[in-house]
């Protein structure tokens, strides 16, 4: 699966066919917003993040029951990823609310994550599971934790085993895009 982010309309680039436009929802500034990129995509598979539990900016937060009815309305909503979990029960709530046509992913961000990686999935619902790593939430808490940094590779060879042993697809981070035109400031602020 390749996974582009919101930032590609901030360019004269086309999204290609097999990719899936991803709207982090940290980085949209209302829901109007949401709409409106839903709308000006109609063709393309949408994955949706929402960053709960999000300290860093931006840091514009939005609940469940206002997403829903976005959700319900854009069947092209294939992925929505919840950031922050650690056990299957940070996604019974997302779990219970999401439409069937929705694939819950699960955003990997902890060294207790990666340990409760097998409830986390099991709790998952749909046939093809998928999970997401964010390399440098995990790196930063395991800094926090007074962990030895080496552990990173351990940890990240731990879920890269279970994924491939169970099939689960596991999505990380290839790249960035980097510009040299970048004017905005307040984008990390709501």
């Amino acid at each position: 699966m390749l996974i582009i982010s919101q930032n590609l309309e901030n360019y004269d680039l086309m999204l290609p066919k097999e990719a899936v436009f991803r709207i982090n929802l940290a980085w949209c500034n209302s829901l109007e917003e949401l709409e409106g990129k839903l709308a000006k995509n109609k063709k393309s598979e949408f994955f949706i993040d929402l960053p709960v539990g999000r300290v860093k900016p931006p840091n514009n937060r939005y609940s469940l029951d206002d997403l829903i009815p976005i959700i319900e309305s854009n069947r092209q909503i294939k992925y929505f990823a919840i950031s922050n979990v650690e056990n299957k029960n940070d996604l019974q709530p997302f779990l219970d609310k999401l439409p069937d046509h929705v694939n819950l992913i699960p955003k990997i961000e902890s060294p207790n994550a990666v340990l409760n990686i097998k409830e986390i999935c099991d709790a998952l619902k749909t046939e093809k599971k998928v999970v997401m790593l964010d390399h440098d939430d995990l790196f930063s808490s395991i800094i926090r934790k007074n962990e030895d940094k080496n552990n990173f590779q351990k940890y990240v060879r731990k879920l890269i085993d279970f994924c491939e042993k169970e099939n689960i697809s596991l999505l990380r981070t290839v790249g960035v895009m980097f510009s040299d035109d970048e004017k905005r400031t307040t984008q990390y602020e709501k």
